[in-house]
């Protein structure tokens, strides 16, 4: 019998744990360990954070529906992992033996880098549901007195979507409520241009987000770095592609909300041979670990390098679909190590990305997420926005059921040539 522990209860590792199950043996135990007692479908949050959700529209308790799948769920955070002596310690002193052990934890949340920012300083985040949960009533006091909004990602950030789908989604809503010529909007990121998305943009990406952001009356600042926070004041340097500061901004606002960097977890920070210098997991082609063997990653927690060098550092996001290819590598390779073979399986890292602009939406298709790519496909349409409802809704669905990937999905993805291994 072996004990495979999952660290993580969110997108990768609840998808981990019901393949994981359903490939391991009947003897083996499957366990997973979070510091919540639920599953969020964070591709939402933005959502919640206007109040088109509630929290409890997208989150599920996580024990129940794992426990029906005979996994086991134990709600306690990792204080630190032990690699050398295969054992998790938990915040409330349990400590946990593995066989093997995979890290999907998803990012520690970097406002600390830069003053003021963030829930504890001056600006909101849709990254948590719970803060997606503040910033709603902060977003419900603003529109009683609204002003400027300033919105965006900062230096290091590597997902960007969040921040495109906030600003659209807060015109929308300032338009429905018919007081959106009461609120300027400026856009300040680190990306290089609008739509570079950390992927060195994607089709058509660049063009089809200027015009979506000049139609909806959005200014923007590009080679940005936000140096510090101030209660209703943003300060801003702007770079040129040397990376030498051109222009120094300060931008007023009475709602901001500025995605932050990411970073590995306080539980596995510093662990030599397991993680980089930002804390996040050290892979090869076979989502494991170099040094600890028995160790794999998935998900925003696995070190990735940026697609290129840009004159603001920006970090490479890791999509849905993309870490969905990398549990079901994962399974297989732990399944092979449990019938004493070496794994063999790669992930495709294939990016599917429905972006909701409110009313509208984008979406686009990397295969390879990674480039160069060998499809590079991205439209605009009403149908997106459409698309991204049935999709929250199927999604919960499936971590209801257990199923990660019915048939019908895999047929009509595969027919797209979609898939989540090589």
């Amino acid at each position: 019998m072996a004990h495979i522990v999952i660290l993580g209860a969110g997108v990768g590792g609840m998808n981990m744990a019901y393949e994981m199950r359903e490939e391991a043996r009947a003897e083996d135990r499957v366990t997973v360990i979070s510091n919540l007692p639920y599953f969020q479908f964070t591709p939402s949050n933005p959502w919640v954070a206007v109040n088109w959700r509630k929290p409890d529209d997208i989150t599920i308790p996580a024990a129940p529906y794992l426990n029906k799948k005979n996994i086991d769920f134990i709600a306690v955070g990792a204080a630190r992992v032990h690699p050398e002596r295969n054992q998790v310690e938990l915040t409330d002193g349990q400590v946990i033996d593995y066989d093997y052990l995979v890290i999907a934890t998803g990012p520690k949340l970097a406002f600390d880098e830069v003053p003021g920012l963030g829930p504890e300083g001056h600006t909101q985040s849709v990254c948590q549901v719970e803060h997606a949960s503040a910033a709603a009533k902060v977003w419900e006091t603003f529109v009683e007195e609204p002003g400027p909004i300033v919105v965006g990602a900062v230096q290091g950030a590597s997902c960007y979507g969040p921040a495109y789908e906030f600003a659209f989604i807060m015109d929308t809503d300032l338009r429905k409520r018919k007081i959106r010529d009461r609120v300027p909007m400026t856009f300040v990121t680190a990306e290089p241009y609008i739509g570079h998305l950390g992927l060195g943009g994607v089709g058509d990406s660049k063009g089809l987000l200027e015009s979506a952001m000049r139609e909806r009356h959005i200014k923007w600042i590009c080679n940005a770095k936000v140096t510090k926070v101030e209660a209703g004041k943003m300060f801003v340097a702007e770079h040129n592609d040397k990376g030498e500061i051109i222009k120094e901004h300060e931008l007023p606002f009475a709602y901001s909300m500025m995605l932050p960097a990411f970073k590995g977890i306080d539980a596995v920070f510093g662990i030599e041979g397991l993680t980089n210098p930002r804390g996040f997991i050290t892979i090869d082609a076979h989502q494991r670990n170099p040094k600890f063997r028995n160790i794999f990653s998935v998900g925003v927690c696995v070190a990735i390098p940026p697609v290129e060098v840009t004159p603001v550092p920006t970090g490479t996001p890791k999509t849905g679909y993309m870490i969905e290819s990398m549990v079901t590598a994962t399974v297989h390779n732990i399944r092979a190590l449990l019938d004493g073979k070496e794994p063999t399986e790669k992930a495709t890292w294939n990016a599917i990305c429905l972006a909701d602009f409110g009313d509208t939406g984008a979406a686009f298709v990397a295969i390879p997420q990674i480039p160069p790519r060998n499809v590079n496909w991205f439209k605009e349409g009403k149908w997106v926005h459409l698309a991204k409802v049935a999709f929250e809704k199927y999604f919960m669905r499936k971590m209801k059921t257990g199923t990660t990937e019915p048939l019908y999905e895999k047929y009509v993805l595969g027919l797209l040539g979609i898939k989540k291994l090589k």
